[in-house]
């Protein structure tokens, strides 16, 4: 009964959302690995949970138009869907790039709800974003979109309604140029609207490496759990943003060997051990590329196709770049490399079928919803530093973020065990994450 309940309402989302591939994927993960919670507890199919869940409390697309630098006025569309607000005001970061649509607004929205619930803070589930592209824009054009942008979006959010961050495109200049714009508008200092601030108003010390920190941690404790550790081990890390930067600082503070990452150009191969310092110059530069790397370091190797960094043999994986940069024939070539375990520092970075190769051939998965949790969970913090008005140090905010990714793993792997599936992180994440707010939802009435 349960298994038809479940099949029955992802045929009833797909339906009413034709078309949208990226959030297909991403409720068909989550509700496959509901069975054996709602075999338990019927009330979750009497109370149609899952597909209240599966629907957005609201979605917002908006015209947004700017002037490029010639004076040319150009458009550009906007989102922001507040999918659940059960636990706490709607949180999830806004994507400037050209892929941004309906569907991966929704999706990236969709896993949120869960990744939120996972680290154990009041927060809910949202996401945004723009198909704006800053890459090769000026500051001032940026500026112009970013406060087109917020005209529109401040009439959607609040430090007690939702509160949005970073991700892919936009980083601490954006969120500055966005809050700025909604202080205008709103007439007052709130500084718990958006995190990713910079220190001088209100942002968190930590924030920038949280969510490559969080990665790293999550991996160390998964290892730790199974009897070994990052000292000593290869590791590929694919993307060279902020999450890549940080989770490579961290893997090889704790004795790793980094020896790839990659760009939207191709990759870079240094079997001595990445240079990072090289990695974040020429990514800070306006029109960097990782190409560069090769002219600094001749040793080193570039392949103008990044998704074939996956072939390079590795002990560790952390794909850290965008939505299904792992296929099934990449994870099967990681696997025959004797890759030991995988963490998704990205948004759910590896396929369906490539999850099932790395479970089915015993290799260690970590999944994005609570690997990458950490940027969200300190984004938290952030939010609570506003709320008391009160600035923590690094190694305070730090700290909290060790404890909550070991808090995510411990909370998974017993979910796991709990429901028939020993070891598996995946589904351990997903049930974890739903409880919380499946119970939320209930006492909180039909609303």
């Amino acid at each position: 009964m349960a298994e038809q309940h479940i099949e029955d309402v992802y045929q009833k989302v797909t339906h009413r959302n034709p078309g949208e591939t990226e959030f297909h994927q991403a409720v068909r993960e989550i509700f496959d690995s509901l069975v054996p919670v709602f075999a338990a507890h019927p009330i979750y199919m009497h109370e149609n949970i899952l597909e209240r869940m599966a629907e957005p409390e609201r979605m917002v697309s908006f015209r947004v138009p700017w002037v490029d630098d010639q004076g040319h006025v150009q458009v550009n569309r906007g989102f922001r869907v507040q999918f659940n607000s059960a636990a706490g005001p709607y949180k999830g970061g806004l994507r400037f790039h050209p892929t941004v649509n309906a569907s991966i607004i929704k999706f990236l929205g969709f896993e949120q709800i869960f990744k939120n619930s996972l680290t154990g803070q009041p927060i809910g589930g949202g996401k945004g974003g723009s198909d704006f592209d800053p890459k090769g824009k000026s500051n001032g054009e940026i500026m112009r979109f970013c406060q087109s942008f917020m005209n529109e979006l401040a009439r959607h959010i609040g430090p007690n309604a939702d509160v949005p961050a970073g991700d892919i495109g936009v980083g601490s200049r954006e969120i500055g140029y966005m809050f700025g714009q909604y202080k205008k508008i709103r007439g007052g200092f709130e500084a718990g609207v958006l995190t990713g601030k910079g220190l001088e108003f209100g942002g968190s010390l930590g924030r920038t490496e949280a969510t490559g920190y969080g990665t790293v941690y999550f991996m160390e404790e998964m290892l730790k759990e199974n009897g070994t550790s990052l000292q000593g081990q290869t590791v590929v890390v694919s993307g060279s943003g902020n999450v890549s930067i940080y989770a490579m600082q961290k893997a090889e503070e704790l004795g790793a060997q980094v020896v790839a990452c990659s760009d939207s150009s191709g990759y870079i191969y240094d079997r001595t051990g990445i240079h990072i310092p090289t990695v974040r110059e020429i990514k800070e530069e306006q029109s960097g590329r990782l190409s560069e790397y090769v002219a600094r370091h001749p040793d080193a190797e570039y392949n103008k196709n990044g998704s074939d960094i996956w072939c390079i043999p590795c002990d560790i994986a952390l794909p850290c770049a965008t939505q299904n940069e792992i296929d099934e024939t990449s994870a099967k070539v990681l696997v025959a490399n004797e890759v030991k375990a995988v963490g998704e520092g990205a948004n759910m970075p590896s396929s369906l079928k490539a999850i099932h190769t790395f479970q089915s051939n015993g290799v260690l998965f970590g999944p994005a919803k609570a690997v990458n949790a950490g940027g969200v969970a300190v984004s938290a913090l952030e939010m609570a530093q506003n709320s008391s008005r009160l600035s923590w140090s690094f190694e305070e905010v730090d700290h909290k973020l060790q404890q909550i990714m070991k808090t995510i793993y411990e909370n998974s792997i017993r979910a796991a065990e709990t429901y028939g599936r020993p070891g598996d992180l995946a589904a351990g994440a997903n049930i974890a994450g739903f409880l919380k707010v499946a119970d939320a939802m209930i006492d909180q009435g039909v609303i």
